[in-house]
């Protein structure tokens, strides 16, 4: 009899993943001027002894005003490198675990209060906030302050900006890069006509509109070694009348596909306050289906995953390559340990939690 094809393993570039259990990028709300903390490896380091096959890094700004709040994790110099550098030694030392980083740049959403105090836009007068920019001067909420619009000059330094942070994550041996083109950050701003209104070569058409995150990912690309994958995260749908839907998102991943992206990420939303998401059990994995059908890339899907069978049905039918989990497995830490012993498989555990094996489950480890 096959096995699950949860566990069945897969190759991109030099990685081989063990499973098709990935760990989402989970902003955590708790860097010190763009460094990581204990905390990031208290969280990561518990993470990557979950037995899922990729773990991924939250999003990691690639210049101090691109972070989403003050308290948010970069890598733009010497001090943030060194401090993931550190975190990452912390992490491997105990676990070999692949581990990728976002990259981001959060646009008109960034200089905001972190979650648990509300998440408000600061100003820039304000203490721990600053001035947004964006495709266009348009802001998120109509009470928040208006981001700057960006010019030519503004764009090649953010690009170079995503070009630098990508070398510092070679240089600190991550093993894949995503770049972050969902949830309402800049280069989803681009993408989208709810937020884009430049009427210069890089707004009105779909082909326009694009060009920058393309340019940009182009970037990356060519600095992050060859045998290293890059990827992107992509909104499937802004789920707002006249925004950025499916058959654009699949445009867009064709385009990507042709400048070597090796993988997308399907996840939606997050550009538009007006947003009507509906939310159930699996809710984006159509939006993945979709982009799948369409490409050659392999595909992760995301959103309210999970259940094991569910899991299991979504790579089994082939809507998605992988399945990501993100508050999921912050609530459930072992959840790839609970779905290899509800379907039968094996996964990966250290050496020093053998003997937490439940006797029903005598070869749910691989060793």
């Amino acid at each position: 009899m096959p096995g699950p094809k949860l566990f069945e393993p897969l190759t991109l570039g030099r990685i081989t993943f063990a499973n098709r259990i990935v760990i989402a990028p989970m902003c955590q709300y708790s860097a010190v001027d763009g460094c990581m903390t204990d905390w990031h490896l208290i969280h990561l380091g518990h993470l990557a002894l979950s037995g899922a096959a990729l773990l991924i890094i939250e999003a990691t700004a690639v210049s101090p005003e691109g972070r989403i709040s003050y308290a948010d994790v970069g890598l733009y110099d010497d001090a943030t490198e060194a401090a993931i550098g550190r975190t990452i030694e912390g992490v491997r030392r105990w676990s070999a675990m692949p581990i990728a980083i976002q990259l981001a740049h959060a646009g008109r959403k960034a200089s905001t209060e972190v979650p648990w105090k509300g998440g408000a836009q600061i100003a820039p007068d304000a203490a721990n906030g600053w001035q947004t920019v964006a495709p266009s001067a348009i802001g998120f909420n109509r009470d928040g302050n208006a981001p700057a619009a960006l010019d030519r000059e503004g764009m090649d330094r953010i690009r170079d900006a995503f070009a630098d942070a990508a070398r510092r994550a070679a240089r600190l041996g991550i093993d894949a890069v995503q770049l972050h083109g969902a949830h309402g950050y800049l280069l989803h701003q681009f993408l989208s006509p709810l937020s884009n209104h430049r009427n210069d070569d890089y707004g009105g058409s779909l082909e326009n509109r694009m060009r920058f995150p393309l340019e940009v990912f182009e970037a990356v690309r060519a600095v992050f070694p060859a045998d290293r994958p890059v990827t992107m995260r992509l909104s499937g749908c802004d789920w707002v009348d006249g925004g950025w839907d499916i058959a654009q998102t699949i445009a867009f991943a064709r385009a990507l596909e042709a400048r070597g992206c090796n993988a997308v990420h399907i996840s939606s939303g997050g550009l538009h306050p007006a947003q009507a998401i509906p939310l159930g059990p699996g809710y984006q994995v159509p939006l993945a289906r979709a982009v799948k059908q369409e490409t050659g890339m392999p595909v992760v899907a995301v959103g309210l995953i999970t259940g094991f069978d569910q899991a299991e049905a979504i790579i089994g039918t082939g809507d998605a390559d992988f399945v990501a989990l993100a508050r999921g497995v912050l609530y459930d830490p072992r959840w790839p340990w609970h779905a290899a012993a509800h379907l039968g498989a094996t996964v990966s555990a250290p050496n020093q939690y053998l003997r937490s094996q439940p006797g029903r489950f005598r070869h749910l480890f691989d060793r």
